[in-house]
């Protein structure tokens, strides 16, 4: 999985374990793909400080991937959904 999905599928599970303004940074970066220099100049913040924000939050989603495994555990129930009666299927992906 490319990194940028990968942490996009990460802060569909933990975002809301960030702060508001980390939220907002990697809003900005990953979902609105502004560069580190535009969400600088939109927030009247360095660069540097951008840049260093969104490698912290990164951290705190693999960190909470680590402990929780929850992207992990939802990979291997899709596995499992594959091998099952499509009606098993149904039901339980509804549940998502």
């Amino acid at each position: 999985m490319e990194k940028l999905d990968y942490f996009i599928v990460l802060y569909d599970f933990y975002g809301n374990l960030l702060s508001e303004k980390q939220q907002q940074y990697f809003e900005y970066y990953y979902f609105d793909n502004l560069s580190l220099q535009e969400i600088s100049d939109e927030l009247n913040v360095s660069r540097n400080a951008i840049h260093k924000s969104l490698k912290v939050i990164e951290e705190k989603l693999e960190f909470y991937e680590e402990k929780l495994k929850l992207h992990q555990k939802r990979e291997q129930l899709n596995k499992i959904l594959k091998n099952v009666d499509k009606k098993i299927q149904e039901q339980i992906q509804n549940l998502y």
